[in-house]
């Protein structure tokens, strides 16, 4: 099927969820891991309740609605009952710090914020003097009226609603509008790692063409489960762990705030997810800490040299690992940076149903994918449906250029920032995502790094740090890394499991010694333009984004 059929067999992703809720009225729709739960009729009903008090409140279509609270199931009604009344929802992530939201909101011009009543007693109205009300996620109750026009939409909002559907509230009554495929659904603020958020503007038709890949390539039928942990202020965790899936009948389960380990594989037990969607930091941490051990053991070390006991070795951390994950998982999706060469060879080893996607969040966000049978080691996937890929580059193949993407999938720009928005587009209208890399003949993305991380050494040559980092990373201690442009010299700052070396004696003096050999080994295979002169150990983590990819820009 041509790009074009494909664009024309597309469906509204609203006309799916109303189709599913009218045929799926009892089944859960949405809940957060072991307490309260959202049937897809009651889902519908509070979506429609909200949809009586916008009118009340004089909210109109277009107007922007704020959200930034945590992961929940009422998140989740919050945002269908802006995004389903053709207001453009805000999605801010509660973890920003206050004076952003504060700065956020009022960018956005949002007229309503739904957030948390804690979150809310951190913020200050009078820097959103554009914000008239502001509403609980936690419970649905009024937290904040500028003008008291709220307060009496909220106390007859009963009477209103009972009002409009006398004979009570039922699935011939569910109807979300279509038609609106150019209008703007969301604007939603990039996390900022190279440079200050910007607002990206998401069409319906972007949307709807991401939650028609996902249903097209990860099949998922009404009755399974997902369990949702990446932030759903972020385009990834909201297209493809709520949109996508809850348009497929697929009961939507929320962790809320980070889980712990513990927590995390207690839900999968009990869940059985049929689709697991994270990051690559996750599976390697995951990697390092159960299945790396038992790697290093000498008489596995042997063993996973000597053919036919290997498979056996394989096959049973195979096992552990997809029981750990519930033992329904048909694959398993990462996203949002690259995943560490010597941890995706282990991975196909292992034969786990992985692969690993390519897009940002003005693609909404997906720009690559590949099915885990198909995919191509060291790659991103291929271009999914409704865009094209081209490599700026006088050889695609072999030499490395800016990616460059345009289609159904792409930003319609920037919020009220026209610079950004004619900087981020080339003269005949691909965006410039800034990264580098090639695409095969297959048509495979392989990622070569960031155009702004890019190092230019002193005699010309092009150093990407990321896979300096991908070295670094591998040895042992060290949790994450970052390679940086010191006066002509690269420095690797390294974040180390300090708990894990004191355990094993290393500590104080210790460890300066212990960096000398690490150093060593991982100049060891590298050119000479792009060895490393020293290591210096960072006493926290490095700050990241919502989808867990290092803030760069500020350890230049």
């Amino acid at each position: 099927m041509t790009t074009i059929q494909k664009l024309m067999n597309m469906r509204h992703y609203l006309s799916r969820l109303e189709e599913v809720v009218r045929k799926h009225w009892d089944d859960k729709a949405l809940a957060n891991f072991n307490g309260e739960s959202f049937t897809f009729g009651e889902m519908a009903a509070e979506v429609a309740k909200f949809h009586v008090l916008f009118g009340s409140m004089g909210i109109r279509k277009g107007d922007k609605v704020a959200l930034c609270a945590r992961n929940s199931a009422r998140w989740a009604v919050c945002f269908l009952a802006a995004n389903t009344y053709e207001a453009v929802v805000v999605p801010i992530l509660a973890d920003f710090h206050p004076e952003s939201i504060n700065s956020l909101v009022d960018h956005s011009e949002s007229r309503l914020l739904f957030t948390d009543t804690d979150l809310w007693k951190k913020l200050d109205a009078a820097k959103m003097p554009l914000l008239e009300t502001a509403v609980s996620v936690n419970d649905f109750s009024l937290l904040y009226s500028r003008s008291g026009d709220a307060e009496a939409a909220f106390a007859g909002l009963d009477q209103a609603f009972s009002g409009k559907y006398p004979g009570g509230f039922s699935p011939q009554d569910v109807s979300y509008p279509v038609g609106n495929d150019k209008d703007i659904a969301l604007i939603n603020y990039t996390s900022g790692t190279t440079s200050a958020p910007k607002g990206v503007m998401i069409r319906y038709d972007s949307l709807s063409s991401n939650i028609e890949f996902g249903l097209d390539n990860m099949p998922c039928s009404p009755g399974e489960n997902i369990v949702s942990m990446l932030p759903m202020a972020h385009m990834y965790g909201m297209v493809f762990e709520f949109l996508y899936p809850v348009c497929g009948g697929v009961t939507i389960n929320y962790l809320g705030k980070t889980p712990t380990p513990a927590l995390l594989l207690g839900a999968m037990a009990a869940l059985k997810p049929y689709l697991v969607i994270t990051v690559p930091l996750v599976m390697e941490k995951i990697f390092k800490s159960s299945v790396q051990p038992v790697l290093k053991k000498p008489l596995v070390k042997v063993m996973t040299h000597i053919p036919l006991l290997n498979r056996i070795i394989y096959r049973k951390i195979h096992d552990r690992l997809m029981s750990a994950f519930g033992g329904q998982v048909r694959c398993l999706i990462m996203g949002g940076a690259a995943l560490n060469p010597e941890v995706e060879a282990w991975f196909k080893k292992f034969r786990l149903p992985f692969t690993v996607g390519y897009g940002m969040t003005e693609g909404a966000p997906l720009f690559g994918y590949a099915p885990w049978n198909e995919f191509v080691p060291h790659s991103c996937g291929r271009k999914v449906d409704r865009i094209e890929v081209r490599i700026d580059s006088v050889d695609p193949v072999n030499v490395v250029g800016e990616i460059q993407v345009k289609g159904t999938n792409v930003m319609e720009g920037y919020y009220k920032n026209p610079e950004a928005s004619a900087a981020a587009f080339t003269s005949d209208g691909w965006l410039r995502t800034g990264d580098l890399g090639v695409i095969d003949r297959a048509g495979n993305i392989f990622i070569r790094g960031r155009s702004k991380n890019m190092i230019l050494s002193s005699n010309g040559q092009n150093i990407y740090p990321e896979e300096l980092e991908a070295v670094l990373n591998n040895q042992p201690y060290v949790v994450e890394s970052v390679v940086v442009d010191r006066g002509t010299r690269l420095v690797g700052l390294v974040y180390l499991d300090r708990e894990k070396m004191e355990k094993d004696g290393i500590a104080g003096d210790a460890v300066d010694e212990y960096l000398k050999p690490v150093l060593a080994a991982v100049n060891k295979d590298l050119p000479s333009y792009s060895k490393i002169a020293r290591l210096e150990v960072m006493d926290r983590p490095f700050e990241k984004t919502p989808k867990m990819s290092i803030r760069r820009f500020l350890y230049k």
